[in-house]
């Protein structure tokens, strides 16, 4: 599962264009929104069309998406569990 974590790190810093942030930046306990990471709603969307796009994870409400969306290591674990890619 590190790799895949290290991935979604990758991954995340690419899509949203975190200039500014490096792989290493990213704790894998640590709110990817409000006070982690600090990500909002139009980024959200984002990770879903990646989870989608590079996994073949679809979502099917926002509550689930909250839930997933808790941490890198909460995200990693659910994709493990549930690609299709």
């Amino acid at each position: 599962m590190e790799n895949l974590i290290e991935e979604l790190k990758k991954e995340i810093i690419e899509t949203l264009n975190l200039e500014d942030i490096n792989p290493s930046d990213i704790k894998e306990d640590e709110p990817l929104f409000g006070e982690g990471l600090g990500l909002d709603s139009i980024d959200a969307l984002e990770l879903i069309v990646l989870m989608e796009k590079n996994y073949g994870i679809k979502l099917k409400d926002a509550s689930e998406g909250k839930a997933v969306f808790g941490s890198i290591k909460i995200m990693a674990d659910y994709i493990e569990k549930n690609r299709t890619k």
